[in-house]
């Protein structure tokens, strides 16, 4: 007979998990950094690793079969999972960042977008900085619900609310085919973590629960297809996406970002949430 592994960790679990977390948060810094016209996501990918490689992780993402690079760099009509190489970054793009690290069995996984400046196309940069803006509201909306949550479903309702309230007509897509999960030993565990309404409610939340959290939303439709690179996910219709994510902690003090060095205090504040450290 096999043993089902609980969604819920025990208190050390829950520590060990804070190192990850924040060696993922430093190799997406050192990312964040380098992001300039000319820049090639392939440069982005070796800084990642790195900063990886020097704290005594591994990328995670490396441990997926066929796949080898540190991070996953997604540009405009690119959602999620782009490969990273020899693609300049131009003025205008929208560039999306995933990444993750494993330290001493336990993993992390976050991902943040920019826009690169434009000063000959400020309307596209001012949709695209909205698209993104809009998505990482969603995220710290979907992370601020989890502190009051009952059941996991409340975490996508919040999310989708976010992104109907701030989205300009006729509306964003949320991609429903690719949404978040648990993490722990491994870097997608159960549960789901929808970023839309479901009619289940979802596990319970409670002490023990870790979560990595990422809303995917388009300019346009959510319909996407994959490349033939066989990774790669891109809108059918041709407009630009965004994708953010943290990995958070439920505990027994409350919530705490894994991702973020401040425990996500910044992005909560606005929601009235104040973080706890993991003790």
């Amino acid at each position: 007979m096999s043993l089902r592994r609980s969604i819920y960790k025990s208190p050390a679990q829950l520590r060990a998990m804070v190192e990850p977390g924040l060696i993922t948060a430093a190799a997406l810094d050192a990312v964040r950094e380098l992001v300039a016209p000319g820049v090639t996501t392939g440069e982005l990918d070796a800084a990642a690793s790195a900063v990886i490689t020097a704290r005594g992780a591994k990328s995670n993402f490396q441990m997926v079969r066929g796949y080898r690079h540190t991070i996953c760099a997604s540009v405009n009509e690119q959602v999620v999972h782009g490969i990273p190489g020899s693609r300049e970054l131009a003025p205008g793009d929208i560039l999306s960042i995933d990444a993750g690290a494993e330290y001493k069995g336990w993993n992390g996984d976050s991902a943040f977008t920019v826009v690169l400046d434009d000063p000959q196309r400020p309307d596209i940069v001012a949709e695209r900085r909205r698209l993104s803006d809009v998505t990482e509201g969603s995220l710290w909306a979907g992370i601020a619900r989890l502190a009051t949550a009952r059941h996991l479903g409340e975490v996508g309702a919040a999310i989708q609310e976010h992104i109907e309230a701030n989205a300009p007509e006729p509306g964003y897509g949320i991609l429903r085919e690719y949404v978040g999960h648990g993490i722990g030993r491994k870097m997608h565990e159960s549960p789901s973590v929808f970023n839309y309404r479901v009619a289940d409610p979802g596990p319970e939340v409670r002490p023990g629960l870790v979560l990595a959290i990422e809303p995917m939303v388009v300019i346009g439709d959510q319909e996407t297809f994959v490349e033939d690179d066989g990774w790669t996910v891109s809108t059918l219709d041709g407009t630009a996406g965004s994708h953010w994510e943290h990995s958070v902690a439920v505990h027994a003090g409350g919530i705490w970002v894994l991702t973020a060095p401040d425990g996500g205090a910044a992005g909560l504040a606005p929601f009235g949430v104040t973080p706890t450290e993991i003790v």
